[in-house]
């Protein structure tokens, strides 16, 4: 499963023994893989401050949260012609996810431990700059898509409504003539031969053996007519009665010059600059010019991000686009910050909770599957019944209120107890 349950309990003899029988029942029920979970000792300060930075890791986990989600969202809508390989793209610090919370290790040199807890938390504050970024990045690639989809639609309809300019050629009409004008006609498939017979007829001054057939799909073909421009208005209306449409176009070589253009610049954008590695490219190539990596900084802005070289950091991801790029480094950045904010939030809420000094120990569980959830759940609150009588009784009995607490009795329980959650794309 990729759900984990981090929890804490006092670290006296007492508990640490509780902890011990924890181990012992999940292992032997095959309920859960239990590890500890370390967490450094932080400067605490006053309870006051510890409840005021509670209610604000709350909201910085939830909006951690939210901001990896969509930028998982954004790697599997870059990597349209590779969804098979999302999973190994959205890693952290070059591990997959699962194995960076289970071997979680507080990074020193970014949060520093000897700066105050408000002074750890407002460097992880600094996600919102990730956000904003990811805003304007993914704003950028959703004009660039919609542009690419509207054209393409254009090119994809039926012959009354898609765009001609990748059909017609110049030779198809007569240009710059003063007294004649060429049309293009649609023709119902089953009518070629009625059309063929009738055309010359339907006005006067229609040129002999002036029709051509120059496109068809499946319900019918496209045909020019050459004809004098004064009689064009009768020709038209004469058509539509035997069910002949004149399709409204006028060869502008500049402007079809344009749309062509800008149809192989809009490919070539997407494919360049945020399309993934299904592009297979060599560093340096002429063609796709290789791009710098930027990083969104958190914590120490001279330090490589997560923990890599610079050099590093510019060489991965060879043939891929800026975006994804970007993505898959800020979307590390961003993962690693949510951990921290989730140990720092277990080290706050086990002072308030236990109390000082400092002495608590940490545990990530694992659950083996969705249906063994419920008996963990039983088990924990057995295990540390003694932590809080009040909660454990109202576990039991949803009737009983906790005093004090603003909560529904679900979301509290003896023991400090946060989720986590590596389900980015359900």
């Amino acid at each position: 499963m990729s759900e984990f349950w981090l929890i804490s309990a006092p670290g006296d003899k007492e508990n640490l023994q509780a902890l011990e029988r924890m181990n012992t029942v999940t292992s032997k029920s095959n309920l859960s893989y239990n590890t500890k979970f370390s967490i450094p000792d932080f400067k605490v300060g006053t309870l006051d401050s510890l409840v005021g930075l509670s209610d604000e890791l709350g909201k910085l986990d939830t909006f951690a949260e939210s901001l990896i989600k969509r930028m998982a969202q954004s790697v599997v809508e870059v990597m349209e012609d590779a969804k098979g390989k999302v999973q190994e793209n959205l890693l952290a610090n070059g591990v997959d996810l699962t194995s960076f919370v289970t071997h979680f290790e507080w990074d020193m040199a970014k949060y520093p431990v000897k700066q105050p807890l408000v002074g750890v938390a407002d460097t992880l504050t600094k996600l919102s700059q990730i956000e904003m970024d990811l805003k304007s990045r993914t704003a950028a690639y959703d004009t660039l898509r919609l542009s690419l989809e509207n054209l393409e639609k254009k090119s994809t309809g039926n012959l009354f409504t898609r765009t001609l300019s990748d059909i017609v050629n110049k030779e198809d009409f007569v240009l710059d003539s003063e007294y004649l004008i060429t049309l293009l006609v649609i023709v119902p498939k089953q009518s070629y031969t009625q059309w063929q017979k009738t055309y010359e007829s339907l006005s006067d001054m229609v040129v002999p053996r002036s029709t051509k057939l120059i496109a068809e799909d499946s319900e019918g073909g496209l045909f020019t007519v050459t004809l004098f421009r004064k009689v064009m208005d009768d020709f038209k209306t004469k058509a539509k009665e035997n069910k002949f449409t004149v399709r409204e176009f006028y060869y502008d070589e500049k402007e079809i010059k344009r749309e062509r253009e800008e149809m192989t610049r809009l490919l070539s954008d997407k494919k360049q600059q945020y399309q993934t590695s299904c592009v297979a490219l060599k560093k340096g190539s002429s063609t796709f010019p290789d791009h710098k990596v930027k990083v969104t900084p958190l914590g120490n802005p001279d330090r490589p991000a997560a923990g890599q070289p610079d050099r590093e950091r510019e060489s991965e991801g060879e043939g891929e686009g800026p975006l994804l790029r970007w993505l898959k480094v800020n979307f590390s950045e961003a993962f690693i910050a949510w951990i921290h904010i989730k140990a720092l939030r277990v080290f706050v809420e086990s002072v308030l909770r236990y109390g000082l000094p400092v002495n608590f120990q940490a545990v990530l569980l694992q659950p083996h599957k969705k249906s063994s959830t419920k008996r963990l759940r039983e088990v924990l609150n057995s295990v540390f019944r003694h932590l809080d009588e009040v909660a454990a009784a109202s576990i039991l009995d949803a009737s009983v209120e906790i005093p004090g607490l603003q909560l529904n009795n679900q979301d509290y329980f003896p023991y400090v107890y946060f989720h986590i959650d590596l389900s980015l794309l359900d």
